[in-house]
């Protein structure tokens, strides 16, 4: 074993060979040790204040908090902190108190999760829902409940770790993100080789903020016998005239045969969902493990059921983030950063070099600017990335900060696309 630290990530220490868990471990701590000697540790910060623009975060080493710019949350629409949506919370805990109880199947099943599927479903125009803890399980559990050994996965290379996880009892076969052709070319392959074929997508892509093409990919995948799959957890409440995602921006509102998502983001609240025919939701939450054998959600839930009320009774939270979302990617692209191709609340700054991307992060936490950097798995090797998620609630006092702070850190480190050519 010989890990070269300043070019290590997360993932060289998944399966260290010749080390057992407890030895691996000792290992990554090593490797955490050494990050937070170079002050770039900056993942796991404690926040004092509530998600939001601003948050008071208590850095490594340091026992004070320090005002920061956020740009961390998935929290869009500022929804985690609206008064409407506090107050159904309040409402619902106050008349069902703080648990469910039980699972689903033997006496976790109450009024508000009953209300939340038929909320959920018909914001898709549909009739049924199942609901899970988590966002992530909605993906992972539904896959792996509906995809067996006779069956195919057909995933976008740059789909959800959840979605790969659903995927471990099944075939998969990958194709290059967003590609037509190559698609098709997998799609022709197994069209007779497998019982059940998937193809499984995200409408907006978490790491780049792009779109699917999924007017394409629906054609194609119906085309030979396949069932489409979206993940629109970043989509929903951001992208579409109302709000409804990718599936709504293509009009494909009975053409997705699987939508999944996440009350987590836009919504402002924690949990997943998925929408579908009758039959397969019914099907799901009969055999579903993770769904049948984990206790059901809080009544907190109450809260996105009025969340998703407000995306149609009040628009203007999204007109205000497409307005900060524009205001910042174009202050990006003037100062010759590289955004990619993202049409979302999702925005990379790309770097490439993943010391230098850890850098640049040291330098804006520094700066009192609270971002991510990510580096590989997460995305490929040589694609490491500082990533910022853009909010309603911010401000363009809020978003010069970061364009200042980004022009400061490129004069140090050479991060924007002129200094690097």
């Amino acid at each position: 074993m010989n890990i070269h630290y300043a070019k290590a990530s997360f993932k060289d220490f998944e399966n260290i060979e010749g080390l057992d868990a407890f030895a691996a471990s000792n290992e990554f701590l090593k490797y955490l040790n050494f990050l937070k000697d170079n002050g770039h540790l900056n993942y796991r910060v404690e926040s004092q204040s509530p998600c939001g623009p601003i948050m008071h975060l208590i850095l490594p080493g340091e026992t004070k908090p320090t005002r920061s710019v956020c740009l961390v949350s998935n929290d869009y629409l500022g929804f985690s902190q609206h008064p409407a949506i506090k107050g159904a919370v309040i409402e619902a805990v106050q008349r069902f108190g703080t648990g469910s109880g039980a699972s689903p199947a033997i006496g976790g099943h109450f009024t508000y999760h009953q209300l939340l599927e038929k909320k959920i479903a018909a914001f898709y125009k549909r009739t049924d829902a199942i609901l899970y803890t988590t966002g992530y399980t909605a993906n992972s559990a539904t896959l792996q409940c509906l995809l067996h050994k006779e069956d195919i996965a057909i995933v976008d290379m740059a789909v959800h770790a959840s979605v790969q996880e659903g995927a471990l009892k099944t075939t998969v076969k990958t194709f290059l993100h967003n590609n037509l052709e190559m698609l098709e070319h997998v799609l022709k392959n197994a069209q007779h080789k497998y019982r059940t074929k998937m193809v499984v997508v995200d409408g907006v892509y978490s790491q780049d903020g792009d779109l699917a093409p999924l007017d394409k990919i629906a054609d194609l995948t119906h085309q030979y016998g396949a069932y489409l799959v979206v993940d629109d957890a970043h989509g929903i409440g951001v992208v579409g005239q109302t709000g409804r995602g990718v599936i709504e921006l293509y009009n494909l509102f009975e053409k997705v045969d699987i939508i999944t998502g996440t009350f987590s983001k836009a919504l402002g609240n924690i949990g997943g969902y998925v929408v579908s025919k009758p039959e397969l939701i019914t099907y799901l939450k009969y055999q579903s493990k993770q769904h049948l054998f984990s206790t059901t959600a809080t009544p907190a839930v109450m809260g996105i059921i009025k969340a998703i009320d407000l995306i149609d009774e009040e628009p203007q939270w999204r007109t205000k983030l497409w307005e900060n979302i524009n205001y910042l990617k174009n202050g990006l692209i003037e100062r010759g950063f590289d955004v990619g191709t993202t049409a979302s609340a999702v925005i990379p700054v790309k770097v490439g070099d993943i010391a230098k991307t850890l850098e640049a992060g040291r330098l804006l936490l520094k700066a009192g600017i609270y971002t991510n950097p990510i580096m590989y798995p997460a995305v490929p090797k040589k694609d490491a990335r500082i990533r910022l998620n853009v909010m309603a609630s911010h401000t363009f006092d809020h978003l010069d900060t970061v364009l200042y702070g980004f022009e400061a850190v490129d004069q140090k480190l050479g991060i924007s696309k002129q200094e690097n050519n």
